[in-house]
């Protein structure tokens, strides 16, 4: 079963979304720097060596940038990036979402 946690520091939050779906919403770095689009990068398995690498646009609402995406995995990596190829990956750590 998802766990939602929030990560308040990095302005990134996880919410589970029907059965094996996770709502990602980010309000950190690049969006306080004025991003005008941020997409959301991620990949499922090891942290160290993702499987199934997907890059997809979020969408802006009230909370922030938001993308709901299925669990093909126990393990969902992610991290972000804006259309300037500005990154924020958490200093490197990236994100982990377990199911």
């Amino acid at each position: 079963m998802l766990q939602g946690w929030y990560d308040a520091s990095k302005g990134v939050e996880v919410k589970p979304s029907g059965f094996n779906d996770a709502c990602i919403i980010y309000n950190g770095l690049l969006s306080k720097s004025g991003a005008d689009q941020v997409y959301l990068h991620y990949g499922f398995g090891d942290p160290k060596n993702w499987r199934s690498i997907n890059t997809v646009r979020m969408d802006r609402t009230a909370r922030g940038w938001e993308s709901t995406q299925r669990l093909q995995d126990s393990l969902m990596n992610f991290c972000f990036k804006d259309s300037a190829n500005n990154w924020d990956n958490n200093s490197g750590f990236n994100w982990t979402i377990r199911a």
